[in-house]
């Protein structure tokens, strides 16, 4: 490896992580500022807001992802209407549901809320993992931006916070907190890295997708077993997150399916991306010896 590669393969890295440290300060902050004050997370402002800036930049993202496509105007149009209005509606309705306590176990024998989280990943991975004309946007939009917007994580340390105040059970708080504050602050260096197109960079942002689902993956077991209902293994001394509450039970009931779904977007794109890397690297090596059978 040349000085100038191995030069351009640091660089990158200091600056992701330069961007972490001033980025973990700030949730340090927000963790001290939710716990001095619990009321802030208790009134669900915080969880509907950041869901709402979320919701905002991905349609801002997959606007100006359909703008970079050959598409036409037209299509352009009812590809974004066909992903925005679906996940509006369900926001709405799920934000509805946990105001009007319809998560609640007592409320129905029906399993809501496991079905809220498990629903929209079955119906809209395979949906957006094999539309051809997803895969377009994919190709055309920035692979940092499906990893930069799920920033968003570190305000998953509010369990934490309610952990600390004895409103949820360690058992669950104290893995889920972690896993999801560890994905939001680990975001922002993954993105810088993958922006710049390397291998490395690929890496990086693959395995940050893989720890953001592996947090979903023991956060939504933990919170199944140590919940009221029929997989319930662990009673713990106060409710869960499975109790159905408002806002806490909006982080499984929307933000874990939206975040799983980003999270397979995301492992997507740079799949597309190896392979076209790939391709585009078969194709120099095969120019020369062409050339050759010419002469």
């Amino acid at each position: 490896m040349t000085v100038e590669a191995a030069s351009s393969a640091i660089v990158p890295s200091r600056d992701a992580w330069r961007g972490l440290l001033w980025f973990a300060p700030l949730t340090a902050l927000w963790l001290l500022l939710i716990y001095r004050w619990p009321t802030i997370p208790a009134s669900g402002v915080p969880t509907t807001a950041h869901q709402l800036a979320a919701h905002g930049l991905i349609a801002l993202g997959l606007w100006l992802g359909l703008e970079h496509t050959s598409l036409t105007p037209g299509q352009r149009r009812a590809t974004w209407l066909a992903i925005m209005i679906p996940d509006t509606l369900w926001f709405t309705v799920a934000w509805s549901a946990a105001i009007n306590g319809v998560f609640h176990p007592d409320t129905t024998s029906l399993p809501v809320l496991p079905s809220a989280i498990f629903l929209p990943v079955i119906i809209g991975a395979p949906l957006l993992l094999f539309s051809k004309r997803i895969g377009q946007v994919l190709d055309a939009m920035p692979a940092s931006w499906l990893v930069a917007v799920q920033l968003y994580r570190v305000f998953g340390s509010w369990a934490l916070a309610a952990w600390l105040h004895g409103a949820l059970p360690g058992v669950f708080a104290v893995p889920a907190g972690i896993g999801d504050m560890l994905t939001g602050l680990f975001a922002l260096p993954a993105a810088i890295a993958v922006a710049t197109g390397t291998d490395e960079g690929r890496r990086a942002a693959t395995l940050w997708n893989i720890l953001g689902l592996a947090d979903f993956a023991v956060a939504i077991t933990m919170g199944m077993i140590t919940s009221p209902g029929p997989w319930q293994l662990i009673v713990p001394d106060v409710q869960s997150i499975g109790a159905g509450d408002y806002p806490g039970v909006l982080t499984p009931a929307f933000v874990v399916p939206s975040s799983i779904l980003l999270h397979v977007l995301s492992l997507r794109q740079l799949r597309r991306r190896l392979t076209a890397t790939t391709i585009r690297a078969a194709s120099r090596h095969l120019e020369p010896s062409s050339s050759k059978t010419l002469v």
